[in-house]
């Protein structure tokens, strides 16, 4: 059985390293992003709520599965069914690279010209990862991989 949760910030190479192990070991993916926003509304959250039952739902449905994002609370909410974590810590230089070099993610954009005009904003946000006090932040995600007494991994390079 393989539950693994990969968190870190965005660009650090989650989606890359949640791809690889899903298609190795055979088993499903859930991208947090596809569960949190509305569908083709990537800036409009759904309620906390909605997205806790559909991350319940996709662990009790599925035997084993790698989970990845950048949700402090639904990592929190995952974490007691997983068998190891990955925190993907590459620091922020590697992160805004890996950004820029970003390909299309066609299930949360509905076009590449539409995913590009996030990609200030997302710079900027990435730029923020060890200020920020929030979910997203350092700070937390350091917080859950220090408290986690399993299997884990930290991937700085």
């Amino acid at each position: 059985m393989y539950r693994i949760l990969i968190f870190g910030n965005s660009g650090s190479g989650k989606s890359t390293l949640a791809n690889k192990l899903a298609k190795d070991l055979r088993i499903p993916i859930l991208d947090l992003d596809t569960i949190v926003w509305e569908p083709n509304q990537i800036a409009i959250r759904r309620p906390q709520e909605d997205s806790v039952k559909d991350l319940l739902d996709f662990i009790e449905n599925n035997f084993s599965w790698v989970i990845e994002g950048c949700y402090s609370t639904l990592i929190k909410a995952a974490i007691e069914f997983s068998t190891e974590i990955y925190f993907l810590n590459p620091g922020v230089s590697k992160c805004l690279e890996n950004n820029r070099n970003r390909s299309w993610e066609p299930h949360k954009f509905k076009s590449s010209e539409e995913q590009a005009q996030t990609f200030e904003f997302l710079q900027n946000w990435i730029q923020q990862y060890s200020s920020r006090d929030d979910e997203f932040g350092y700070s937390s995600h350091r917080s859950i991989f220090n408290q986690y007494n399993g299997r884990k991994h930290e991937i700085i390079a």
